[in-house]
């Protein structure tokens, strides 16, 4: 079997078992999760909350005033959403979680109106 071919493979599983998330959500919430370890000063376990506003960072920078719609067309609709795919990439052995971690690490983290439209910092795109 190719690279490629477990790729898909593993992708296939993912939509399967979670079919509320777009396959693009979970190689995002990857982006996010590789993106605030490289910020860090050495290497350490990311924390739900980390790793949610590392979420809305990414997206801010990414899709502007459009991230809201874009996390949303992919699933991702609130930060618990966020757990969801991160939990659903352990499930599958992408990602590895220590024993204190839990879904409930991501809820309420931020509420994506706010982040996403209300505190947009329409400024910063002139």
């Amino acid at each position: 079997m190719t690279e490629l071919q477990f790729a898909d493979e593993v992708l296939d599983q993912l939509q399967e078992r979670n079919p509320r998330f777009d396959t693009r959500a979970y190689f995002f919430v990857l982006a996010a999760l590789h993106s605030v370890i490289h910020s860090l000063d050495e290497p350490r376990h990311i924390s739900g909350r980390e790793l949610a506003d590392g979420v809305r960072r990414l997206a801010l920078e990414r899709f502007g005033p459009m991230a809201r719609t874009v996390l949303a067309h992919w699933g991702i609709c609130a930060t618990e959403d966020v757990g969801g795919v991160v939990f659903a990439l352990v499930e599958q052995g992408i990602l590895v979680k220590q024993d204190e971690d839990r879904p409930e690490d991501f809820a309420d983290v931020f509420d994506f109106e706010e982040a996403f439209e209300l505190s947009y910092p329409w400024e910063a795109r002139y």
